[in-house]
């Protein structure tokens, strides 16, 4: 019985450290964006990138890879497990924000600025924010 409880604790402390390791990483992805969006500023912007989103993941012209990592971002979003708890004052919510602004940096640059611009719903200074926040440049 004892080798049994050895084998979950191990398995339980693996993926603790799994998860200490994919926080450390957002929070160092996060600090290392030129730039980048405060929590307040992901949170105003939320429904025009909800938005941008779901327009880029149906936009066939956009390459399947782009449309996968979209999907489970949005898997991601919806599922009630989080890399940090809800429940944890700020953390827990600023690990979406961290994982949503990867995916939109990720997703958009594979897209082109002109599908980003394409499928805008908001203002103009929204989509330029979302420009620089994926690290695209805004054209003329």
């Amino acid at each position: 019985m004892t080798t049994g409880w050895t084998v979950v604790l191990s398995v339980l402390g693996g993926l603790l450290v799994l998860w200490l390791v994919l926080v450390l990483v957002l929070w160092i992805e996060q600090r290392r964006q030129p730039g980048g969006a405060s929590l307040r500023d992901l949170l105003r912007l939320a429904p025009d990138v909800a938005r941008l989103l779901k327009r880029l993941a149906a936009d066939r012209t956009v390459s399947i890879g782009v449309r996968i990592w979209l999907a489970v971002l949005l898997l991601y979003l919806l599922s009630p497990i989080d890399l940090i708890p809800d429940f944890i004052p700020v953390l827990g919510y600023a690990d979406d924000a961290i994982v949503v602004a990867i995916a939109l940096r990720f997703a958009t640059r594979r897209a082109g600025s002109d599908a980003v611009k394409r499928h805008w719903p908001g203002t103009p200074e929204g989509l330029s924010a979302v420009l620089r926040l994926a690290g695209l440049k805004p054209s003329a």
